[in-house]
């Protein structure tokens, strides 16, 4: 039988340098012969990117909490189906950008919806799959938000009050804390070579652990 494959989520509040850092990720581990795929969430499918421009665009509607949170179980479903699933099936490492501890920090705490529904979601959508490590890039509210600002037109979750993404940080560090064995904690706030460094020493600790041979 196939051995099922690693799957390893990036969280992280805005600004804390997902898309850097994962490419940095995706390298390291392809450098030491895994067979990675990357995703992200939400997106990873046509039907999961539709979604994500959907609750990403500003608009003047506002958007329910509940049809938010449905709206990314929704993408979740098509993506855990049709990308996730598969691949871990067949023995490759997912490497995903957020999956459902977002979903916890930004629906739960930031958008202050019950835990429990979010939960009945969860064993819905994905039975047992669950990530068998995350990284959390963390980073003090004011540093990430200032870096958003700097690079782009803001989106329709980066448009939120800083309360809001305390709640979500808040959250995060409380996942971390919970889930030790599951977490690495990343300090998002120091310089990206500093960042690179935290990541290495992880990438590391994960080829040891899972029995690759690396550089």
């Amino acid at each position: 039988m196939q051995p099922r494959g690693i799957f390893i989520t990036v969280e992280g509040g805005e600004g804390a340098g997902k898309s850097t850092n994962m490419a940095f990720l995706e390298r390291t581990l392809k450098e030491s012969g895994v067979d990675i795929l990357v995703t992200r969430e939400p997106g990873g499918t046509g039907l999961g990117e539709g979604i994500r421009e959907l609750l990403l665009q500003p608009r003047d509607e506002a958007v329910a909490p509940d049809a938010e949170l449905l709206l990314i179980f929704a993408a979740r479903a098509q993506h855990i189906k049709q990308v996730i699933g598969p691949a871990l099936a067949a023995g490759r490492w997912v490497l995903c950008d957020r999956f459902t501890d977002a979903t916890y920090a930004y629906q739960g705490g930031g958008r202050q919806l019950p835990v429990a529904l979010i939960r009945k979601l969860e064993q819905l959508v994905q039975g047992d799959l669950r990530p068998d490590y995350t990284l959390l890039l963390d980073c003090p509210v004011n540093i990430g938000m200032s870096r958003a600002a700097a690079r782009a037109d803001l989106d329709r979750f980066e448009q939120e009050q800083q309360a809001f993404f305390e709640r979500v940080r808040e959250t995060y560090l409380q996942l971390a804390s919970e889930s030790s064995g599951r977490y690495h904690v990343i300090d998002a706030s120091l310089s990206l070579q500093e960042v690179e460094q935290q990541l290495e020493i992880v990438c590391r600790e994960l080829l040891t652990c899972w029995g690759v041979r690396h550089p």
